[in-house]
C-alpha cells in the first residue's frame, strides 16, 4: 500500500489528499509547478482553474523555446523533415539528453530525399556534442574567447559579409557545405541556448534562405515540458506562464513565472508535482509546499507529500516525444504508486463546492 506523509508524520492517501486541498482552498496565492504527462497536465489545469493558480514548468528552458515560437517566429522543421532531408546539420548549443539518440541516428542514417548528398555534420559553440562513437566526424565553428551568444551572432554577421572583431573558425568549409547542400536544418534547444541564441538563428536561417533551402528543429528541453506547453495552449489559448487568478486565463511570462513568484515572496503556496529524479522544489519564506513526487520519504518542508509514478515508467502514459516531433502513447509495466492526474483529481474533489468545475 503506497504511504503519504502529512508533515513528517505517515498518513493514508486519502488523508493526505484531504489536507492538501484544505490547504489549497485556504491558500491566496497558490502556485503550480507542472513536470506531468499529459493527463497530469489537463488535471493540474483543471485545479489551476478552480483554485486560481498560477502554472509553470520547473524548467526555464521551456519558457525559452516557447518565445522563439510566439515571439518572433521563424521558419521550424520536424524531425522527419530532418531525418530525410537535411544533408547539412548544424548542431547549435548543449542538447537534452533525450536527444542524443536522434543525433546518432542521424549520423547512422543518410536522407532519401537529398539526392546522392551525405549528410554532413557542424557543431556550433564549445558546450555542442555529438556521439563520440560516430562514424561521421562533426566540424565545430566557435570563436576563441566568445560565448554561444557571441558565436552565433559572428556566424550570422561573417555569413553576411560584415567586419567582426572575431572570425568563426572553420567558417569556409561551412560555407562550402552550404553552398553544396539541398537542405540545412540547424537543431537547438532551449536548454542551452540563450533567448538571443534562438532569435539570430532565426535571422541567420533567413539569410540562408535566400540562396538556398534551410530550417531550425528545436529539440524541446523537457519532453514533459513541452508536452504541458500544448496541452496548456489546446485548453487555454496559452502556453505555460498562465493564471487563474482573475477567473479567466492570462498569460505572462514574466509576472505567471513560478520561480520567480516564489523567489520574490509573491505566493503563499507551492504545489510542486514532479515524478523526475533529481529535482528539487525552490525554497520560499513563508510559503507552504505540497509535494507529488515519486519518494520513499517526505520532502523536507513539505505539508504533505503524496508519491506518484514515473508516466511511462510506472504506469502508462501519453507523452511528447522528441524522437518523433509529436505526442506518442509509452507503455508501462505496472506498479502500485498511483499517476499524478488520479492525485489531482482526487484533491480536486475534495475542494469546496462553491466554485463550479471546469468542463
Amino acid at each position: 500500500m503506497t504511504v503519504a506523509w502529512i508533515g513528517n508524520r505517515d498518513a493514508l492517501v486519502q488523508d493526505a489528499v484531504k489536507h492538501a486541498a484544505e490547504l489549497l482552498a485556504a491558500s491566496r496565492c497558490p502556485v503550480i509547478s507542472i513536470d506531468a504527462d499529459i493527463e497530469g497536465t489537463r488535471a493540474a489545469i483543471a485545479l489551476a482553474q478552480r483554485i486560481g493558480a498560477a502554472y509553470d514548468h520547473p524548467d526555464p528552458g521551456v519558457a525559452r523555446e516557447t518565445a522563439a515560437f510566439i515571439d518572433a517566429g521563424g521558419l521550424f522543421m520536424s524531425p522527419g523533415e530532418v531525418r530525410r532531408r537535411a544533408d547539412l546539420v548544424v548542431i547549435v548549443g548543449g542538447l537534452p539528453e533525450e536527444a542524443q539518440d536522434f543525433v546518432g541516428e542521424l549520423a547512422e542514417t543518410a536522407p532519401d530525399l537529398a539526392g546522392a548528398n551525405a549528410r554532413n555534420f557542424f557543431v556550433v559553440g564549445h558546450g555542442a556534442t555529438f556521439p563520440s562513437g560516430s562514424n561521421v566526424p562533426a566540424t565545430r565553428l566557435s570563436c576563441e574567447g566568445a560565448d554561444l551568444v557571441g558565436t552565433v551572432a559572428t556566424l550570422r554577421a561573417q555569413y553576411a559579409g560584415r567586419h567582426t572583431a572575431l572570425s568563426v573558425e572553420n567558417f569556409g568549409q561551412f560555407a562550402d557545405a552550404f553552398s553544396g547542400a539541398r537542405f540545412t536544418s540547424f537543431i537547438c534547444s532551449g536548454s542551452d541556448a540563450h533567448p538571443l541564441v534562438l532569435e539570430m538563428m532565426q535571422g541567420l536561417v533567413a539569410d540562408l534562405n535566400k540562396k538556398a533551402r534551410a530550417s531550425i528543429l528545436v529539440l524541446p528541453s523537457s519532453e514533459t515540458g513541452w508536452g504541458s506547453t500544448l496541452v496548456s495552449t489546446w485548453t487555454t489559448g496559452f502556453p505555460l506562464r498562465t493564471s487563474f487568478s482573475r477567473g479567466a486565463a492570462e498569460f505572462d511570462p514574466w509576472r505567471w513565472n513560478v520561480g520567480r513568484m516564489i523567489e520574490e515572496g509573491e505566493a503563499d503556496l507551492h504545489l510542486w508535482i514532479t515524478a523526475a529524479s533529481g529535482r528539487q522544489p525552490p525554497s520560499g519564506e513563508n510559503m507552504g509546499l505540497i509535494a507529488l513526487t515519486k519518494t520513499d520519504q517526505p520532502v523536507a518542508e513539505a505539508a504533505v507529500t503524496i508519491p506518484i509514478g514515473e508516466p511511462g515508467s510506472d504506469h502508462d502514459a501519453v507523452m511528447f516525444s522528441n524522437r518523433t516531433g509529436t505526442i506518442a502513447a509509452r507503455k508501462a509495466q505496472s506498479s502500485d504508486l498511483p499517476s499524478s492526474a488520479s492525485i489531482l483529481r482526487a484533491i480536486a474533489e475534495h475542494l469546496p463546492a462553491e466554485t463550479d468545475r471546469p468542463c
